[in-house]
């Protein structure tokens, strides 16, 4: 057996002189095992929001997306567009027109995103989940053309669900030149009835600013007769999405760009994992602080070990089997207030998936979720762990080399 990690063992868990130490340590193995258990509580939640957000995107957005790198649009029946959509793998695809306009309905008006959408959007996405209303997903019926527009969108604009007023819709003309002295003439003008349902994917960037609308509408209404902004797509049961892309990116060469529901939104979750590698450096560093116990701990068991220390010599121990000693028996500290910590982390974790302990408020339905959602990601706790042993390891090695020297000098 190792030499130096016998005797750490043994001075580990047998009785000091000093009944101070045995406080100390313990106090050592507490401070570890709350800074691993902060930071297993703490990730997990940041992972519980991501999760959630993900999942309300998911209703809107399609498995993947392809968008053209250069400008807004791309012609309909590029070649590329056409031989992705006919790939045996596609299950729906749909072609979207995209931009920004002004809606007005009676006296208030808005600035929205129309999303123009074939009628087979219902089949590609799961909006149909999250429609609210008495009637169905529909976007047009004979001359009439229907637009779903967002909860909150409604509710700015003062519209009920069945709006009983046309909903006008302003875009600027994208050729000519603007005449002041007529500015109306500068806006192509176009009006959506109401087809009974608004959505609700609980996220303010859909639900504040976006209206579904045919895709004919959309291609008037922003003079983009035979182009697409985007081609959404959905694969077939079974397929592998990740293998799909690339395959698509073969294709699509240096002329688009292939999406997955992550990269639709890559700012909103590049900031939610700012946050989390944030968090995860502050509650480093208070863990940093926590393992100062730990050397204060072995400066008191060095001092209280010195007759034992000399014995060892006696038998032949140089320094340097001396020093690992105090090495070993600082890491013995970390370890175990790593796993006390990330246990108690992961168990504080379950039952805040369970039974939702820490609410978001107290008046129930006030918030998306009522209590603060939790996902463990176990590599988050791989990293977690060697975290602490780093730290630790970090913490107690210049201090304990340093007080071997002067403290043992004798």
């Amino acid at each position: 057996m190792n030499f130096p990690f016998f005797i750490a063992r043994r001075y580990l868990f047998s009785k000091k002189s000093t009944n101070a130490i045995n406080v100390i340590s313990l106090i050592s193995v507490i401070g570890v095992a709350v800074g691993s258990m902060a930071l297993i509580i703490v990730l997990s939640v940041f992972n519980g929001f991501h999760d959630l957000v993900a999942s309300f995107f998911t209703q809107m957005d399609p498995q993947l997306k392809v968008v053209p790198v250069e400008g807004k649009t791309a012609p309909a029946d590029d070649p590329i567009l056409t031989e992705i959509r006919q790939m045996p793998e596609v299950d729906v695809a749909t072609e979207t027109v995209e931009d920004m306009a002004l809606a007005v309905y009676n006296d208030k008006q808005s600035m929205v995103t129309v999303k123009g959408v074939d009628d087979n959007f219902d089949q590609l996405t799961h909006i149909t989940e999250i429609l609210y209303g008495e009637g169905e997903f529909q976007l047009h019926a004979a001359d009439l053309q229907y637009g779903i527009i967002g909860i909150r969108l409604a509710q700015e604009l003062g519209a009920n669900v069945r709006f009983g007023n046309y909903l006008r819709i302003y875009a600027p003309r994208r050729d000519g030149q603007l005449d002041l002295s007529n500015p109306s003439e500068g806006f192509i003008l176009d009006s959506l009835c109401s087809p009974g349902v608004v959505f609700s994917v609980r996220q303010a960037k859909y639900d504040r600013n976006y209206i579904i609308a045919p895709i004919g509408f959309a291609r008037n209404l922003f003079a983009q007769q035979g182009m697409v902004s985007a081609l959404e797509l959905r694969l077939k049961d079974g397929s592998d999405i990740d293998a799909m892309k690339k395959k698509m990116e073969r294709v699509a060469g240096s002329e688009y760009r292939v999406l997955d529901r992550f990269e639709q939104q890559a700012d909103t979750f590049k900031i939610m994992q700012i946050e989390k590698i944030i968090a995860y450096i502050f509650l480093t560093f208070i863990l940093v602080v926590a393992c100062f116990n730990i050397i204060g701990s072995l400066s008191m068991l060095i001092i209280d070990k010195r007759d034992d220390v000399q014995t060892l010599r006696n038998l032949g121990a140089d320094d340097r089997q001396i020093s690992r000693i105090f090495l070993f028996e600082g890491r013995f500290i970390a370890v175990i207030g790593a796993v006390i910590g990330i246990a108690l982390g992961l168990l504080l974790c379950w039952l805040q998936q369970r039974y939702g302990l820490v609410a978001l408020g107290e008046s129930s339905g006030s918030f998306v979720v009522n209590a603060y959602p939790v996902s463990v990601h176990y590599t988050d706790v791989v990293v977690i762990f060697f975290t602490v042993i780093a730290v630790g390891w970090l913490a107690v090695w210049y201090p304990v080399r340093y007080l071997s020297r002067r403290l043992l000098a004798d």
